[in-house]
């Protein structure tokens, strides 16, 4: 498959800490990835530096054939991302909060694209609302909307259904499924909850320590390690790094 984003040897120091620590990752063209790990194991780090928001120490970021950072800006053409804690502009309603993203983000035809994908979302009777009446799923909700206006080939989620009910947090999961499924858009997932992980993401990368542990498809890694589930793999990974800082 066509490469998307390419990471190597990424890494970060934080004073005398070393934050992440010669990372390589990969993503395709309509792959479905899941990067995961501990508190502390160096994912937002990683995260910002594929984005291009923090500089490595060393290695390469290439997204699209675009290089990082000097073509930051051409990379990030092609990139959503979206995460809950994200604000949206507060005196804003939703519709217009869209409208002006699609136009920052260079979308022909704006109003047409909004309207889809209010209905995409099946969002539509949010559109008159303001950003700041809305509830924290609801505003998860249209975070990713509009981290999708463009139709990116990367889309980003962080956490994307922290501190969500299980209704809305199974409407998060369908809407990113869609957007792969339909566009074609590679996702790369960073969760602590493991149904997000097992419902949508088809391969995992573990980070432990600023490092990558495990990468592959689920059911290979669960069986490399001798765990039924992310969940017991997850908490092994975790207690391991609790006892290396020891």
């Amino acid at each position: 498959m066509e490469g998307v984003l390419h990471a190597r040897g990424l890494l970060k120091r934080f004073r005398d800490r070393v934050a992440v620590g010669g990372v390589d990752l990969d993503v395709a063209a309509g792959e479905r990835v899941a990067l995961l790990g501990p508190n502390g194991a160096g994912k937002t780090t990683t995260l910002l530096m594929l984005l291009g928001a923090v500089l490595p120490d060393a290695g390469t970021v290439e997204i699209l054939g675009h290089r990082l950072p000097g073509e930051r800006s051409q990379a990030m053409e092609r990139v959503g991302f979206a995460a809950g804690y994200l604000p949206l502009p507060e005196k804003l309603r939703v519709r217009e909060v869209l409208d002006v993203y699609a136009r920052l983000s260079g979308v022909r035809h704006p109003k047409e694209i909004v309207d889809a994908t209010l209905d995409r979302f099946a969002i539509g009777h949010l559109a008159d609302q303001l950003a700041s009446e809305l509830s924290s799923g609801q505003r998860t909700l249209v975070g990713i909307a509009k981290a999708t206006l463009h139709r990116p080939a990367l889309l980003v989620l962080d956490e994307p259904t922290a501190s969500l009910d299980p209704d809305v947090a199974d409407r998060v999961r369908q809407a990113i499924t869609t957007i792969n499924t339909e566009d074609g858009t590679a996702l790369l997932v960073t969760s602590h909850n493991m149904t997000d992980v097992e419902r949508v993401c088809e391969r995992v990368i573990f980070l432990a320590a600023g490092r990558v542990v495990a990468d592959g498809p689920t059911n290979e890694i669960l069986a490399t390690f001798g765990h039924d589930s992310l969940e017991t793999l997850f908490l092994h990974v975790a207690r391991s790094m609790e006892i290396e800082i020891e």
